[in-house]
């Protein structure tokens, strides 16, 4: 099948396996979808709610519908002629007993045949940060058992539900003594066993226990449970230590997933576990019944570039490949990976320079700073942040650098804590690409510029040690003996990098500075880029150039809230003078609900500047003040996004050190204001009335441009209608899709009629009509030119319009932008009235011709300069198709 014309994305698991995937195949296929984009579907931990905490690389997981239930599903794809796009996890697995490979390593230690498969430190034991309370604690208050794992067929360390298997070789140890002859024949088997051979083990143990029983043996291990000093000794055997969840940021033995120990780094670059990691992916792949892949966190291998190579010499040149990867203002993918791209969250930050009213902001900006009341720039805000993450959530990751930089630069340890943390803290991207000695010209350019920021920071001894550092990472001037080491630093060094950034950025700082939510987006800034309509212009075209077949997304299972949300925030923006007295007269009306703490009001100005903002952004459309139903359901998902939210900010609360009291008392003045000010919660609602209207509007451009700009459009489930979702997990509930499958692409829907637009009716039918417009002309879209057009006349700010034109083909998309002032100047008008004399000059090769609108059916003629009251036709997008005669 070829390269997608657009995705759909679904998320698999909270009630979405693949027989509700299949009774979904013909509505995407009404749609206009051409690619169903899985998330993950291989075997998870129990529970999981998304697929990343990979348990099985090789089973499908079974509450899915395991292998069979795929089978129906790209069965019923290839029927209704739909592709499959799999979203693939290599960086990590869930550090679970439920993974067979990390039991393994668990129960042998190094010499399990997968101790190499993941990235661990095994100069020091398996650190298992499980634990609720030190081990020794947890011993002496009887939560430390020696059990008898029946399922497993092991002998383990119990821990509640958690049965941690003991070594065999220490088996003898454990029931040294016991009078039991089953204990005897199992220290006998123990003694014999091999790693490697560890299923053969399991197998002998279970069926000695169905033989003989095991009263006698687990009463003997129950007894032995009583002597603290016995468990002690038992647990200093073992491969692994067991420790309290709060040391994992102090020092973890394996490389993890960002600061969640749950999940541990695989080793991919090793052949065999790319092989094995990757058997059932390939085999799908190579049987047709995938067509494509969704590489999770590139960032996070030791090497994406031979990684990539590898997975496409694997599938072949045919096979689509995306890669999640966020990039920095400026950067582009590495010209050496053979993808088609990324999954578009740049596109999302591209549209901003287009959209934000850039006077609006700054009036949001000087009133958020007077309530702030403080001078911390933005890049002062980010460093403080980032300093927090590297002396706290990444501690054990920075130590461990230091500990092996210091010795193989011959450095004192505070010197080379020292240079380290200030390159840490300049480095303004995810990571360099460095490895085996080899760096790309553009990443040593990036290096220097890092030393040379560094460097205004450090006294001369630790700037010394800041150059070396660079110089080592290069790859540069060491000899061959050097380079094993070096080439661990370098990749470890590039592995911190990345979840230092999304860390600090995403998951701290955007909860942080509050200033404006819109900007607070996976991939964005904090500090627009200006240009306007010209920037956005100039990245389509780079964009074009770069990565046509790339993703272009609008929501994610990922971004911090839905598209219909941020599109109404832009709204707000264009009425920020309205929205900071709303903001002072809410609060005013509110004070009496305000708690203040000892550390100070709850919640703070910031925090309530945040809780407002929120309010406007995610109301649902329909909602009604005398819907007090509907009100709390609405309530307990902001308190939801609330509480992540002051978590995240690490400010007066913190996922590792939760303050219950003010977080109690910022719940309780949300609810007072949801559920005791009924005049508040009908002032809300009514006022925000223009605003939501604003943001549908802006949602249509948003989508229309998505789908005729370059890139692949990429759909996140429900977006094709009405998205006002929180950050996940409230985005990844399941949309309303009984409602959404009534879709009929044939049934006329009229810009005229208010309910179209709020319940979503008309943003779906546009994305049917311009999907059946990319499926009908794919080159045009996928090689077409991009040419930007210029407006004139009194409302020329009010369009942002380009065209496609490939071979005789061709389209022009025309989209309002900044509604609030159409809504207020035009109130009364008719639409030709409003736009008046506006005009869309066209190029020569677009002259004298007819069009045809897609989305009203409308033939239009087209002269030097259109007249957007005729080509609009009171709409507020066209989209104009023709061909040359």
């Amino acid at each position: 099948m070829p390269f997608p014309v657009s995705t759909y994305r679904l998320q698999f698991r909270g009630g979405m396996d693949f027989d509700r995937a299949i009774g979904l195949v013909p509505y995407l296929k009404r749609l206009g979808i051409t690619h169903l984009y899985a998330s993950p579907i291989f075997a998870a931990t129990t529970g999981s709610t998304h697929g990343y905490d990979v348990t099985d690389a090789n089973v499908i997981d079974p509450l899915l519908g395991g292998r069979e239930g795929l089978e129906r599903l790209v069965g019923a794809l290839k029927s209704a002629g739909l592709g499959l796009i799999l979203d693939i996890v290599p960086n990590h697995m869930a550090a679970s007993l439920e993974n067979p490979w990390w039991y393994s390593v668990v129960e042998w230690g190094e010499a399990s045949r997968y101790g190499h498969y993941f990235d661990v430190d095994w100069g020091q034991r398996l650190t298992l940060p499980f634990l609720g309370k030190p081990f020794e604690e947890a011993v002496t208050d009887g939560e430390i058992t020696l059990s008898l794992d029946r399922d497993h067929g092991a002998l383990a360390i119990g821990y509640f539900d958690s049965l941690y298997p003991l070594k065999p070789s220490t088996y003898p140890f454990v029931l040294e003594g016991c009078d039991s002859a089953l204990a005897a024949r199992l220290a006998d088997l123990a003694g014999d066993a091999e790693a490697g051979a560890e299923d053969a083990f399991h197998d002998a143990v279970r069926a000695l226990c169905v033989e003989d029983g095991c009263d006698r043996l687990i009463a003997v291990l129950n007894e032995r449970s009583q002597d603290t000093r016995f468990l002690m000794s038992v647990h200093d055997l073992q491969p692994y230590r067991l420790m309290h969840w709060s040391e994992a940021a102090k020092g973890l033995s394996y490389r993890r997933f960002f600061e969640i120990a749950g999940l541990v780094g695989l080793r991919v670059e090793a052949e065999d576990v790319f092989d094995d990691a990757h058997r059932t992916i390939l085999e799908l792949v190579r049987s047709g019944h995938v067509d494509g892949l969704r590489i999770d966190h590139v960032d996070g291998l030791a090497d994406p570039a031979g990684y990539l190579q590898r997975l496409r010499r694997s599938v072949g040149d045919n096979v689509y490949i995306i890669v999640e990867k966020i990039l920095a203002p400026g950067e582009q993918l590495p010209t050496d990976w053979p993808v088609q791209g990324s999954t578009g969250y740049e596109f999302i930050a591209a549209q901003v320079p287009a959209f934000l009213d850039m006077e609006g902001f700054l009036t949001l900006r000087q009133a958020y700073g007077e309530l702030a009341g403080e001078a911390l720039s933005i890049s002062d805000r980010m460093r403080e942040a980032k300093l927090r993450m590297i002396r706290v959530n990444f501690a054990g990751e920075v130590k461990a650098l230091v500990e092996q930089g210091s010795e193989l630069l011959g450095l004192e340890a505070e010197t080379m804590r020292r240079g380290l943390e200030e390159l840490l803290l300049a480095f303004p991207r995810y990571r360099t690409y460095g490895a085996q000695g080899q760096m790309s010209s553009e990443d040593r350019a990036l290096l220097d510029r890092v030393l040379t920021a560094a460097k205004t920071r450090l006294d001369a001894t630790a700037a010394d040690a800041a150059w070396s550092i660079i110089h080592l990472l290069k790859g540069a001037g060491r000899s061959e003996s050097d380079r094993v080491a070096d080439d661990i630093f370098r990749r470890r060094f590039q592995q911190l990098t990345g979840p230092l950034m999304a860390k600090s950025l995403e998951d701290t700082l955007f909860f942080r500075h509050v200033e404006f939510l819109a900007l607070n987006e996976v991939g964005g800034e904090l500090e627009p880029e200006e240009g306007g309509i010209g920037r956005f212009h100039a990245a389509m075209e780079e964009r074009l150039a770069i990565q046509p077949f790339g993703l272009s997304a609008s929501s994610t299972h990922d971004t911090k809230r839905g598209e219909d949300a941020r599109a109404r925030l832009f709204a707000l923006a264009e009425d920020a003078g309205r929205f900071v007295s709303l903001f002072e007269r809410w609060r005013e009306m509110n004070n009496g609900a305000l708690q203040v703490l000892d550390d100070g009001p709850a919640p703070d100005p910031e925090l309530e500047w945040m809780i407002f903002q929120a309010l406007v952004a995610h109301w649902p459309v329909e909602l009604d003040a005398e819907d007090r139903e509907g009100v709390a359901d609405f309530c307990e998902r902001l308190l939801a996004f609330l509480e992540k939210s002051v978590r995240e900010a690490k400010l007066r609360s913190d996922w590792n050190g939760v303050n219950d009291v003010f977080e109690t008392a910022v719940k309780d003045y949300v609810r007072t204001l949801m559920f005791d000010n009924h005049a508040f919660v009908r002032d809300v609602s009514d006022e925000i009335r223009p605003i939501i209207r604003g943001g549908l509007i802006n949602c249509l451009s948003f989508t229309a441009i998505k789908l005729t700009a370059p890139g692949i459009p990429d759909i996140y489930q429900g977006s094709e209608g009405i998205d006002l979702s929180f950050v996940d997990p409230d985005n990844r509930r399941p949309p309303a899709f009984a409602a959404l499958s009534e879709f009929d692409p044939d049934a006329p829907v009229s810009w005229t009629d208010p309910k179209a637009l709020e319940a979503g009716w008309l943003k779906q039918a546009m994305v049917g009509q311009i999907l059946a417009l990319r499926n009908n002309r794919p080159d045009l879209f996928a090689r077409g030119d991009y040419i930007p057009l210029r407006c004139a006349g009194s409302r020329q700010q009010h369009v942002i319009a380009f065209a496609r034109r490939h071979g005789d083909q061709s389209v022009v998309t025309i989209a309002c932008r900044w509604p609030m002032a159409m809504l207020r100047d035009g109130e009364g008008l008719e639409a030709d009235q409003f736009w008046g004399d506006t005009k869309l000059v066209l190029p020569d090769a677009f002259q004298d011709r007819t069009w045809s609108e897609v989305l009203s059916g409308r033939s239009v003629e087209s002269s030097e300069a259109a007249l957007i009251r005729d080509l609009m036709g009171g709409q507020t997008v066209a989209i104009l198709t023709s061909d040359d005669r």
